[in-house]
This record gives structure tokens, sequence and C-alpha cells, in this order.
């Protein structure tokens, strides 16, 4: 499904100021699926580590802030090479593993030529008991599908881009607003989370929905 946050994702990527980038949001709203597409499409290999269930990699954070000898060790586990510019780093649930989250300031400081994409809930609640990279980081935030987005996923992306072409305070036509009224009624039922989303595509039913 089309996340119109990618073309985020990608200015993060070109801009020469880039930083290691915090992706915020709530759970199950597509974060680490939309960073493993944005990788695949934008680099040459992308290596996934997730805190949330991975002990071993929690505790090689806690031995070292080296990012040079944390790259050597994430190699080990992804079983490749990580290449500057060339592989994206995703860490995902960064929120479980405050000294990953903190040695993000000695990526920016001391490798910036690597790329790092961050994943992570709740992230506010925990800022108060870990030391913050203040300064080292960038944010994005991510929320459920908007409407346009849910008309794209929906077949209907002729839509999205009618809605998109209106740059005045006018009168819908018929043809328009009687399907966009329909899916509106629709979009408010189901909401934006892409699991549901998913569904009601596949399935057209609002008892699978819920």
């Amino acid at each position: 499904m089309k996340r119109f946050i990618l073309k985020e994702l990608i200015k993060w990527k070109e801009s020469k100021y880039r930083k290691p980038l915090i992706l915020k949001g709530a759970r199950q709203i597509g974060k680490t699926y939309i960073l493993k597409q944005f990788g695949e499409e934008n680099y040459e290999g992308v290596a996934y580590f997730n805190f949330d269930h991975d002990q071993d990699l929690y505790n090689l954070f806690n031995n070292t802030k080296d990012p040079k000898r944390i790259l050597e060790q994430l190699s080990f586990i992804y079983g490749r090479a990580i290449l500057p510019e060339k592989t994206l780093i995703i860490f995902d649930e960064i929120q479980e593993c405050p000294n990953a989250l903190n040695s993000l300031k000695y990526f920016q400081e001391e490798a910036n030529e690597y790329h790092i994409v961050c994943a992570g809930s709740l992230l506010g609640i925990r800022l108060s008991h870990t030391s913050f990279p203040v300064g080292k980081v960038e944010f994005l935030n991510m929320y459920p599908m908007t409407f346009s987005e849910f008309l794209i996923a929906d077949n209907c992306e002729n839509l999205a881009q009618y809605m998109k072409s209106i740059k005045n305070i006018e009168n819908i036509p018929d043809i328009f607003f009687n399907q966009l009224e329909e899916k509106l009624k629709v979009y408010f039922i189901i909401g934006g989370m892409p699991e549901a989303v998913k569904v009601w595509v596949n399935e057209k039913d609002i008892r699978a929905c819920r």
C-alpha cells in the first residue's frame, strides 16, 4: 500500500545535512514495513535489527560505544558487509535499548557516512530514563493512513487525484461527490490502521476488519 511518507524518507536520504533518523508513531501503523520498503527501493542492502526480542543485540551496545566496533559486530549479525551510503541500517524498537539510542550521537559525529533509521513506539515516555542524543538525530512522525492513502489502497486513485486537483472552494460534481461521500463513511468506520485497510481491500467485509 502506498504511503506518502516515502517522499520524506527519500528527502532525508538525499540531504547533505542528514543525521540518524528516528521514525516515531503508534504501534501497528506500518513503521517497520515502510522502512524496509524504503530500504529495498533505494539501497543495495537493508541491515535490519530488532531490539524487542534479541538480547545479544542489546548486549552489543552495552559493551562498546565505538561506531566502528559496533558496525563490525553488526556486519557479523547481518551476514555481509555494511557499506556506507549503500546499506540502510534499521534499528527497530530502539526505545528498548537506551544504549543503542545514545549511540546515535557517536554515529552522527564519527560515522555519519552510514545511513541509519530507527523505529520507535512510545519513545517519548522512555526519554526521561536515558541519556538522549539531543541535536544529533532527526525525527519524523508517522501516523495511520490518510483518507487519500485509503482511497489509493482501495483502487480509487482517481478520486485521490481529483481531491488533490481542487485548489478553491467549489461545488463538487455529483459523479465525484457521491463516491467520495461513500468512501469517507467507510473510512470513518475502518480507520487508517494498515491491517484493517488491507482486510477491507481484500474482503470488503466490515466484520472481518473489526
